[in-house]
């Protein structure tokens, strides 16, 4: 990881899992650190930590309460922050929202919350930043998911949204190139974060047997999978081997995954996981 001496970060979503490892090691390459999340007792518990991390005594550290998917909220504390902290020289839109059922048991409200705050989030952030970061040019690192190339038993609400991101992503990327912004997508697997906990009490049987191939990585593997793409100039950064393999799988033989994926349901239906183990007790 390169020297960060000097550069600004802003962080969405940067009071836990993934954000909040990102955080520290941009903290720990040199980074002035600005964290954005609706929980205020999270970000109080968070920059601590964020700020144990620096490389010196020079660094600027800040936290926000910030609710990403209200876009009048995002303009206003967007323009103050970056006049008393100011402009980005990386942004990573983390946050994010999971909902895991069947589709007959997902309500519209499901839809709504998991599209405002996962793809509406970061349209609001990369608006009201990009006239500051045109200025100097930077990174967008846009956090998108497994989910969002491939669409996985019992995220009816959640994969749309995640797939948004890529296409968004796309666009950007292609438009903002002249203005010296490079732009990424991660896409990582399972982690382990409290989102995943959470997600994990209403998750089917079949979502487990599935989703349980792809392999379980840490935040801390994630963030350093994910700077290292970004300073690769990488669109694409999709960290685990198990999920690289998914990634290429659904480019090149989405026919064969699909039937690995039914493969897996079905056994799950019938009671067994593709071990034949319990499948409630696979993620405990």
């Amino acid at each position: 990881m390169k020297s960060y001496q000097g550069k600004t970060v802003y962080i969405t979503g940067g009071s836990s899992g993934i954000g909040l490892a990102v955080a520290k090691q941009f903290a720990g390459a040199g980074a002035n650190v600005a964290i954005f999340s609706r929980g205020q007792k999270k970000l109080d518990a968070a920059l601590p930590m964020i700020e144990a991390a620096k490389a010196s005594t020079e660094q600027k550290f800040l936290a926000v309460q910030l609710d990403v998917g209200n876009h009048v909220d995002v303009d206003a504390k967007m323009t103050a922050t970056v006049r008393s902290f100011g402009a980005p020289d990386v942004l990573v839109n983390c946050a994010g929202t999971v909902w895991c059922n069947y589709f007959e048991q997902t309500p519209y409200d499901a839809y709504e919350q998991e599209m405002r705050t996962n793809f509406f989030g970061v349209r609001n952030m990369v608006t009201a930043l990009l006239p500051f970061m045109k200025e100097k040019g930077g990174n967008i690192v846009n956090v998108s998911s497994t989910l969002g190339f491939i669409g996985v038993f019992g995220y009816a609400a959640y994969a749309p949204s995640k797939f948004a991101i890529i296409g968004f992503s796309e666009v950007i990327r292609a438009e903002l190139k002249k203005h010296n912004i490079r732009v990424s997508v991660l896409c990582p697997p399972d982690t382990d974060t409290p989102q995943l906990a959470e997600e994990n009490l209403t998750k089917p049987l079949e979502t487990r047997a599935i989703s349980g191939n792809a392999g379980l990585l840490q935040p801390e593997q994630v963030a350093s999978a994910m700077i290292a793409g970004m300073e690769r100039n990488r669109f694409m950064i999709v960290p685990g081997f198990m999920n690289h393999v998914s990634w290429l799988a659904k480019r090149w033989f989405p026919g064969l995954l699909f039937s690995f994926m039914d493969s897996d349901a079905r056994k799950a239906q019938r009671g067994l996981s593709p071990r034949g183990d319990c499948p409630q007790s696979r993620r405990s």
